[in-house]
């Protein structure tokens, strides 16, 4: 087979198995297709054993006995498919009887296929599975078979990958029994989708689905409760979807050819097509949602054009395509406008979830978060942390719209998601709730103690935050004031640029709130993984590209009016001013000039603007080697781990595929951060840790040995680090991180960090790591 025809060949079969209901129907058709690819007699898959840890099951055949398929087990190391499985290799025969590792069944009817060859079903780093092909002869497979073969194993992982994930998600046929991860008929029982834990804690809720704006691939299977109120909204997205066509193309006949115009106008033929209407009015009868029902008839209509014969006709299946989007858009819009439907105890549920996503539940209500992209170090994570709730990140091939109302257990420890957990699965997460309850409510106790070490050593807590809503409970967690304040929420939950008069009252409640007591506020830091719908930016390498302090240099208006407002509010509070992303000595140097500049204009016009502090945040290497320049010029310096680790280990933090590298005990974070500690402190400066290192128990005991003076965390966090530091003295935190220093990968670190929490009997803050 040529390689034009394999890549068809296996894209073909990657899209069968992405689309089959159930596992066991993509695994029919993978071995099936196989088979014929091969040219040969047989294909198996074989999948590990529910049962048996180690083991191996045949799930999928084409050749052999079917009345095989689910009999054949092998134990762990057994037979031909353990050893691909433990060498994560190919494995090529002329005669596989002849193995010393072969295992006969004779059930299959393979003693009539000696050749033999087997290969490993990776994804990201997992065995998922054995593809083997036998054949008559004896003789092993060509060069060329081995490869396609090696390549389609490469291929298909993904795929089989995801149908693994819906058979989760299948409930179990009735009177099944409930056991953890027994093999049953229509799923797994208790399996659970395997994520990363993002922010710590454990929730049950309902599942909220988001869904990428007008994209008809991404919206769920759901149904309405409120037909005629569907079928309104559908009316209503036609006319806006009417009106806008119709005015485009009026606009167009006055720009390009009578003819091109009238190809333009296909697309109001469509939407005032009362064919089109009434189907999708009968799909809402039927019980549809209304989205739903505009996807599933959009569709029909793509696949009979892309069906039809004539060229021209063809082409139409994109302008229905187009359509479908543009009316999704319109009843998107107007169901965003008036959403009032979240669930009590909200989950929120995407393949990419924003800070807006978050914000736009109402108070009281968001209870969870899961998301397909991030790690612990997202921003999404991050905001987690701040509103107290549990979150788990990184969840491949999340099937977002089977999930979508669905009753879910979220641990933010584990990285788990259970979806309709079992009564047994429910009862173990009630319990690790209640303990969760009475840890917080033993911490109550040390709010008003002070953060110090058992020999009085004293440390500062802050409080990250970012919302008003955050003030309350940072205050009550007892934090000394805000070590990060994040500008740019109410940037992010606007259509425009705020006012600097309405960011003068947003920053003033937050400085009096906590009076005396220093609030850092970060200027604008928008980039990366926080983009401003109205302010757009499109990079192929966001997170090294136009974002940060790079931003607001480049657009010095901006720049300023938020300077400006934070003097003018700075007259009713203890104010800090801190700058994101320094990567430059010329930089810093080009903030702190606007930042007089700013001061200056408002003394002009007779404000009062005393001087207020200034510091620079550590994020990237090139600001960890001039520490001491950047030191000299400012009043602080603080430590932002999440991106630090980010850079150092070029591991982007949203990516789910590479998002387990990301660790901030990693040798080379913590030998920056020594570096920039001592080198700060050589030139009289404090330092401060405003990264989730900081709110971890483990991470908050080895900065404290580094010495660094400022610990700065979300409020759900700070009592438990308050706990940790009154519980150890100076020299050994600095015993342990001298020891660290050693130390050549994070999990010897973490180990010995977690080990002496144990031994002064904090081993509940390190559930996450059990």
């Amino acid at each position: 087979m040529q390689a034009g025809n394999v890549l068809k060949t296996l894209h073909r079969l990657t899209e069968q198995a992405a689309k089959a209901p159930d596992l066991q129907t993509a695994l029919r058709s993978l071995v099936t297709g196989l088979r014929q690819a091969m040219e040969g007699e047989v294909c198996s898959i074989y999948l590990p054993d529910p049962e048996v840890e180690g083991g191996w099951v045949l799930r999928a055949t084409d050749g052999l006995n079917p009345e095989s398929v689910d009999r054949v087990q092998l134990g762990p190391g057994e037979g031909l498919v353990g050893l691909v499985a433990r060498e994560e290799e190919p494995v090529n025969l002329d005669s596989a009887q002849d193995h010393p590792w072969f295992r006969y069944f004779p059930e299959t009817g393979e003693e009539r296929f000696p050749a033999f060859l087997g290969v490993p079903i990776l994804h990201r780093g997992q065995v998922l599975g054995v593809i083997a092909v036998q054949g008559p002869e004896s003789a092993p497979f060509d060069e060329q078979h081995a490869s396609l073969l090696f390549t389609a194993a490469a291929q298909l992982g993904g795929a089989i990958a995801h149908a693994q994930i819906l058979e989760r998600l299948v409930p179990p046929h009735h009177g099944e029994p409930e056991l953890s991860g027994a093999a049953v008929p229509g799923g797994i029982r208790d399996a659970f989708l395997p994520g990363l834990g993002g922010a710590q804690g454990v929730t049950l809720g309902t599942a909220w689905a988001v869904y990428p704006p007008a994209d008809l691939s991404s919206v769920a299977d759901r149904r309405t409760d409120d037909p005629e109120g569907d079928k309104q909204a559908f009316h209503h997205a036609l006319a806006a979807a009417d009106q806008e066509l119709a005015e485009l193309g009026s606009s167009l006949t006055e720009r390009i050819d009578e003819e091109d115009a009238d190809l333009f106008h296909a697309y109001l033929h469509i939407v005032r097509d009362k064919g089109f209407q009434r189907r999708v009015a009968a799909a809402i009868d039927d019980g549809a949602w209304v989205q739903t029902a505009v996807r599933d008839v959009v569709r029909e209509y793509i696949t009979a054009f892309e069906n039809m014969d004539d060229p021209y006709l063809r082409e139409r299946a994109a302008d229905m395509r187009d359509l479908g989007r543009r009316l999704l858009a319109h009843l998107q819009q107007a169901n965003a406008a008036g959403e009032s439907e979240f669930p009590e105890k909200t989950v929120l549920v995407g393949e990419e979830i924003s800070p807006l996503n978050m914000a736009s539940v109402p108070e009281g209500r968001l209870q969870g978060v899961i998301s397909a992209t991030g790690s612990a170090g997202s921003h999404v994570a991050i905001l987690a942390h701040a509103f107290g709730v549990p979150a788990v990140m990184g969840v491949e091939d999340l099937p977002v719209g089977l999930i979508d109302g669905k009753s879910v257990v979220v641990d933010g420890y584990s990285g788990r998601v259970y979806v309709e957990p079992s009564d047994r699965i429910l009862e173990e997460y009630r319990r690790l709730e209640a303990e969760e309850a009475a840890l917080t409510e033993r911490l109550t106790e040390l709010r008003d103690e002070p953060n110090v070490t058992k020999d009085g050593r004293s440390i500062t807590l802050y409080a990250n935050t970012g919302l008003l809503a955050d003030i309350d409970p940072a205050l009550r967690s007892g934090a000394e004031g805000i070590g990060l304040y994040r500008t740019e929420l109410p940037f992010l939950t606007r259509d425009r640029f705020p006012s600097e008069a309405e960011q003068v009252r947003i920053y003033r409640q937050v400085f009096e709130a906590f009076g005396d007591r220093p609030v850092t506020i970060r200027t604008l830091d928008i980039g990366g993984d926080k983009l401003l719908p109205y302010l757009p930016i499109k990079e192929d390498n966001p997170f090294l590209g136009w974002r940060g302090l790079r931003l607001a240099l480049d657009h010095p208006e901006i720049f300023l009016t938020q300077l400006r407002a934070i003097y003018r509010a700075a007259a009713y509070g203890n104010v800090r001013i801190l700058l994101p992303m320094v990567t430059t000595v010329e930089e810093l140097d080009q903030a702190l000039t606007l930042i007089e500049r700013a001061r200056g204009e408002l003394l002009a016009d007779g404000e009062d603007a005393p001087e207020l502090p200034v510091g620079a945040m550590i994020e990237v290497p090139s600001a960890v080697f001039q520490t001491a320049a950047l030191a000299r010029r400012v009043n602080f310096l603080s430590i932002g781990t999440n991106d630090l680790t980010q850079y150092l280990l070029a591991v982007d933090r949203n990516n789910a595929r590479v998002a387990k590298l990301f660790d901030s005990l990693h040798p080379a974070v913590t030998h920056a951060i020594h570096r920039v500690v001592d080198e700060a402190h050589g030139e009289g400066r404090p330092v401060s840790v405003c990264g989730e290192m900081a709110a971890d128990p483990v991470g908050g005991l080895l900065l404290t040995g580094m010495g660094v003076d400022e610990l700065s965390m979300s409020a759900g966090a700070l009592l438990r680090i308050k706990w940790v530091l009154r519980s150890f003295t100076t020299a050994r935190t600095r015993e342990l991180a001298d020891l660290a220093w050693s130390d050549e990968c994070a999990r010897t670190t973490r180990s010995r960090m977690e080990t002496a929490l144990l031994d002064e009997g904090l081993g509940g803050l390190i559930r996450a790591g059990e």
